[in-house]
């Protein structure tokens, strides 16, 4: 019997690509299932397609970056008067540009869709969270462990992801709560700009479908792993990274001249994509 049968899981960024696909995988998997996103259309035709209603659980639209959103969606978990299993904070904001090209608004929008929101979510639906035994699970980015030119400000904001999920979990170790943190390379979604895109063909960069990060999602929790990291090398230049940094350095000075000449192409503001 799978781990994820019946269980009441919240997937939050559920509109997403890598949302889409975690719904698909637990709804398989004989989950129970919250899906949680901005876009009503897209909620309605996962609701249509993943059964998700007929198998018990619930779409819910909401802006979660804000109070209100936050507010339906503990509203809703109430509604269903037993606990939270798990809960997935897949809600995630993306920005490729230079930091002279970023605008306030790009900065605020990332930092609190990727850090703030994430942190108020956990912290609303904590008391929610069944008493006997749940995860959180945080979907990071290996950028949340490498500084990569052009994605600083998107770095930043998965850096501070990365320590809230660490701190988190150090937290709550005395508590039946398991803490996550999963972190993709780069992934096949709609997040990415037509410049991201070729910049990786172009840098010769691996990018993972949805679905293999989903897998990889479902199988960290279900062998309680801690962290992580998905991809081949990207899990040896977080290990270099994190002993050697001044190898990563020189590694990406070479790649510089290329990641720039892609980020000038970006319009002004550079692109930026909302994961809900």
């Amino acid at each position: 019997m799978s781990l994820f049968r019946n269980k009441l899981i919240v997937l939050t960024g559920a509109t997403g690509g890598i949302g889409q696909a975690l719904g698909r995988q637990l709804a398989a998997q004989g989950a129970t299932l919250m899906l949680v996103g901005r876009n009503r259309k897209c909620l309605d035709e996962l609701d249509t397609t993943l059964q998700v209603q007929a198998n018990g659980g619930l779409t819910v639209v909401a802006d979660l970056a804000t109070e209100a959103g936050r507010a339906t969606l503990k509203q809703a978990v109430r509604s269903f008067a037993r606990p939270v299993d798990i809960l997935i904070n897949g809600v995630g904001a993306s920005c490729f540009g230079t930091l002279e090209q970023l605008s306030d608004v790009e900065i605020e929008r990332t930092i609190h869709t990727n850090v703030l929101t994430p942190i108020l979510i956990t912290r609303a639906l904590l008391a929610e969270l069944n008493p006997s035994g749940a995860s959180i699970v945080n979907i990071g980015s290996v950028f949340g462990s490498i500084g990569f030119p052009g994605f600083s400000l998107y770095c930043a904001s998965k850096f501070a992801l990365r320590g809230f999920n660490e701190a988190l979990r150090r937290e709550l170790a005395d508590r039946p709560i398991d803490v996550h943190y999963i972190a993709p390379r780069a992934t096949r979604t709609a997040m990415n700009s037509d410049s991201v895109n070729a910049m990786n063909r172009e840098l010769n960069i691996a990018m993972d479908s949805p679905d293999c990060v989903a897998a990889a999602c479902l199988k960290t929790i279900s062998k309680k792993r801690k962290e992580r990291y998905i991809g081949w090398p990207e899990r040896l230049f977080v290990k270099l990274n994190q002993c050697w940094p001044a190898i990563v350095d020189m590694a990406l000075a070479r790649q510089l001249p290329t990641v720039r000449r892609y980020a000038q192409r970006q319009e002004s503001p550079p692109r930026s994509e909302v994961q809900q």
